[in-house]
């Protein structure tokens, strides 16, 4: 049976990576993937401009946990960092996993 989730993607610069990822987590995601993810956007830049590029960190949330972890990423990462963040509705299996 197919259960509503959101999709949470996040694509942010490399080094961010771990810190989102525990952030994700603290917040009740049950875990997320890691791709790497290049492109362009309104500034075409990011904070230092550091090496490593930047990643897309995707997590499959239930909808109690999503406004938390929205919260804590705006405060902590998009007044510092170049962090595009949307949410998608998916239909998952297993949703008792999300």
């Amino acid at each position: 049976m197919l259960v509503t989730r959101k999709l949470l993607t996040v694509v942010v610069e490399a080094s961010l990576e771990q810190r989102i990822g525990k952030d994700l987590l603290a917040g009740g995601a049950k875990g997320f993937t890691v791709t790497g993810a290049h492109g362009q956007g309104p500034k075409n830049q990011r904070a230092g401009d550091l090496e490593g590029g930047n990643v897309k960190i995707e997590s499959v949330v239930n909808e109690a946990s999503l406004a938390g972890i929205l919260e804590t990423l705006e405060k902590k990462y998009f007044q510092h960092y170049a962090c595009t963040v949307w949410v998608t509705d998916v239909e998952v299996l297993r949703g008792d996993r999300y």
